[in-house]
């Protein structure tokens, strides 16, 4: 079988903690006034494609643990393919907490070692694919090696910009692993980390030196896409927000959508605002069922007018 989209990365389950009234203070508690138990990180990724037709590939490794398990019955009630899946006979948690307001949250993770042997070495020798996503920013020996067999695949290559912490562009291994990627896809604080550069269309423009094409996601202020010298600014769509946890994977789905489509940048970046602005309307990045159906019914309400 031809898949459109190879997903390498593992799931998280996210213990969404949201309606706080300030941010968690030591030494107090804290009564959040809504909770959710869904799972994250390259599920959202993996099953945001699925829900809108992309036949996905999805390699991940499970463990014998709870967390593990609960994120397995999740992709199996999705009907996720589940040729890649690896499963090891130890514990494999991968477990964040979120603390979640209107339009930000802060994490709190925990992550068993990884696999000697990660599901996605297995997957990258026999997914016959156009593309790979990667969901977080990769660097170093790790990608450098698996660019070769992935170029003579043919697969584009889609990295999310995710990452902790501050990096920036100064730093050689960064700066080669954007440079061997096909589509670059960071948020706004990680495309400022990164250029250090606050104007976000500044951003898109160095980032465009050396990726073909890059898209930042700005949240509630839209996204700014770059190919080449050509930069421009989508606005979002009007949500009510319940959480923002997983909305950025979720606009990378409907970028990848519009990739896959062979729609415009404008018209990606706006499939990427729809995915993601509604993805916001309940909790986790999977809370709000998109397909092509209501991305294409939302595109028509919030966009299309906008072209006449």
């Amino acid at each position: 079988m031809k898949y459109d989209v190879l997903v390498v990365g593992n799931a998280t389950m996210d213990l969404i903690f949201a309606g706080l009234p300030r941010f968690p203070v030591l030494g107090e508690d804290t009564l959040a006034t809504d909770f959710a138990f869904i799972p994250g990180e390259a599920y959202t990724n993996a099953v945001a494609l699925h829900r809108l037709g992309i036949r996905v590939a999805w390699a991940a490794d499970f463990g014998n643990d709870p967390f593990s398990q609960s994120i397995l019955q999740s992709a199996r009630t999705e009907n996720l393919d589940e040729s890649w899946f690896v499963h090891h006979e130890t514990s494999f948690q991968r477990v964040s907490v979120s603390a979640s307001f209107a339009h930000d949250r802060a994490f709190l993770s925990y992550y068993d070692k990884e696999p000697v042997i990660p599901a996605a070495f297995k997957a990258l020798a026999q997914v016959d694919a156009r593309m790979i996503l990667i969901p977080g920013l990769l660097y170093g020996p790790l990608f450098t090696s698996a660019i070769p067999l992935i170029r003579a695949k043919k697969m584009q290559i889609i990295m999310d910009g995710n990452f902790s912490g501050i990096k920036n562009l100064s730093t050689r291994s960064i700066r080669n692993a954007i440079r061997n990627t096909d589509v670059f896809l960071p948020n706004s604080r990680e495309a400022r980390s990164l250029t250090g550069m606050d104007d976000l269309t500044s951003a898109a423009f160095m980032l465009s030196s050396l990726v073909p094409q890059v898209a930042i996601k700005d949240g509630a202020n839209g996204a700014y896409g770059a190919t080449g010298k050509t930069i421009t600014h989508v606005p979002s769509i009007p949500s009510t927000v319940a959480d923002t946890t997983g909305a950025g994977d979720c606009f990378t789905a409907g970028y990848i959508y519009g990739l896959l489509a062979g729609a415009s940048q404008e018209d990606r970046l706006r499939y990427g605002n729809i995915c993601g602005a509604l993805s916001t309307q309940k909790h986790g990045g999977t809370g709000f069922h998109v397909n092509a159906e209501i991305l294409h019914a939302a595109y028509r309400k919030y966009y299309q007018p906008l072209d006449k």
